[in-house]
């Protein structure tokens, strides 16, 4: 064989080794993402959780579990609750949650529980209720009636009233916790650089918020979660404890002040997203 025909043998078997290797090189571009998704499992959309603070506190009591629950993606609202009236904040919540597509958990401290329980009768999306050193009010009862209900509560010798004057030009008390004991009544386990400011930041609620009468309770037809705060001084956890029972729901205890979320925003999570792992 001459030269010029080994060179042209050479030069059509490398081109045909070269066409081969694109041809592979094409199939497992277009072939490779579409097996591995095949057989991959698609993770389902997470339940917004929608955190609804109480009173003597605002929304940035849920930083810490705010940043846990994003952490591990969860959609999260933390809603400013106007401590107003409950007839008037649960139709304030109520339009919050109208707003929000898909599953919700909705969790609520302390009388945060009461305007839960009260929005989310009614509303399918709200699929699990977690209440966090909370109320659960059953229809009648009050706020005020619940923290009497048992012994423990130290929270009325710590209030100082202010006269207020309402929308509707009625007029009412705003309740506050005198700044120097806040950290005793609502935060003993709260470090004091803290709990100066959240006793200067604190959002007082109406006395009169605290003595309406609850609606018919969400608890009665969701699944329920409670966090009793063995530690509260606000709530006695003796009622705390009674509610749960009485709602049948999931219960756990920490040791902690009123200021769970604060204090505790590890167990608070966990307790968030064992509810959230319920929702199908």
């Amino acid at each position: 064989m001459d030269r010029t025909a080994r060179t042209s043998r050479a030069r059509t078997a490398l081109t045909a080794l070269a066409t081969a290797s694109i041809f592979a090189g094409l199939l497992v571009t277009t072939t490779g993402p579409a097996a591995a998704d095949k057989g991959a499992a698609t993770e389902a959309p997470k339940p917004t959780v929608v955190l609804v603070h109480g009173a003597f506190a605002d929304s940035t009591s849920w930083n810490d579990v705010i940043r846990k629950l994003r952490h591990d993606r969860y959609p999260v609202v933390a809603v400013a609750n106007p401590l107003r009236s409950l007839s008037g904040d649960s139709t304030y919540l109520k339009d919050v949650l109208a707003g929000i597509d898909g599953p919700i958990v909705l969790a609520g401290h302390s009388y945060g529980g009461s305007v839960i329980s009260n929005a989310a009768t009614g509303n399918e999306n709200v699929k699990a209720l977690v209440y966090l050193a909370a109320f659960l009010p059953d229809k009648g009862e009050s706020a005020a009636d619940l923290s009497g209900k048992f012994p423990g509560s130290t929270l009325g010798d710590a209030l100082r009233p202010v006269p207020t004057t309402n929308a509707d030009g009625s007029q009412a008390n705003d309740l506050y916790i005198h700044n120097d004991k806040f950290r005793h009544q609502f935060a003993a386990d709260v470090p004091r650089d803290k709990t100066d400011l959240m006793a200067v930041t604190q959002r007082p609620i109406t006395d009169a918020a605290l003595a309406e009468s609850a609606a018919e309770p969400a608890w009665k037809t969701i699944p329920s979660w409670v966090l009793v705060a063995t530690q509260d001084l606000n709530i006695p956890p003796a009622a705390q404890e009674f509610m749960a029972q009485r709602a049948h729901a999931h219960t756990s205890k920490v040791r902690a002040s009123h200021a769970v979320s604060v204090s505790k925003p590890g167990k608070v999570t966990e307790v968030i997203e064992d509810a959230a792992h319920s929702v199908r």
